[in-house]
């Protein structure tokens, strides 16, 4: 639910970069909790290496926003230098208020420009280092349990090997010495000295 909600303003944001990164996150999560409904371990271990790369991707968001080592939140890094647009939350913040006036002689799509944005009662580049460090908290609890369950998963095959896993064909044994019995007895019934055992027993 967080990564959708997130996937939501990206979009809207047209931040190309995350939307691909939710989009993958989205399918891993999907992908994992599929693994532990249907006793996949594979795919578990699949969302537990996905959370690793999450958690990478989430702290170098944290960075650009922060603008830590160099990088700038102005940047188009995170729009593939397709656009020059910026986070949603950078004009639709909690409080924030924007004024808008026409650009003369440019023609295109975006034919205004935002003058300023007044009024907002947190920075939008905060807003999106929550949304990270939120993330990062869900990736690492994620990662602990896939570890558990994974682990839970490994015992109960090795419990179920260690029961019949040694002998291949219990069934036969078991049935073994009944089936030798009865030869036996046929072999004893039908034998010449089995019927003048049988005669004598009849005297």
């Amino acid at each position: 639910l967080a990564a959708l909600e997130r996937q939501v303003f990206d979009f809207l944001g047209y931040q190309w970069a995350p939307i691909l990164a939710n989009f993958l996150h989205i399918i891993i999560v999907i992908l994992g909790l599929f693994g532990t409904i249907q006793y996949r371990p594979r795919y578990i271990v699949v969302y537990a290496i996905w959370t690793a790369v999450w958690v990478t991707w989430n702290i170098f968001i944290i960075c650009f926003y922060l603008e830590v080592g160099g990088l700038s939140k102005d940047s188009e890094l995170l729009t593939f230098n397709i656009s020059r647009h910026q986070s949603w939350w950078s004009e639709n913040g909690p409080g924030c208020v924007r004024k808008e006036a026409p650009m003369s002689g440019i023609k295109g799509l975006d034919n205004h420009s935002y003058i300023s944005v007044i009024g907002c009662a947190l920075e939008y580049r905060y807003i999106e280092v929550m949304h990270s460090s939120f993330q990062i908290l869900i990736a690492l609890v994620g990662f602990v349990y896939a570890c558990y369950v994974v682990s839970v998963f490994t015992e109960e095959e090795d419990s179920f090997d260690f029961i019949g896993g040694f002998d291949p064909f219990p069934l036969y044994h078991v049935n073994e010495k009944p089936t030798n019995l009865l030869f036996k007895q046929t072999y004893l019934l039908i034998s010449p000295t089995g019927f003048s055992g049988m005669e004598g027993m009849n005297k």
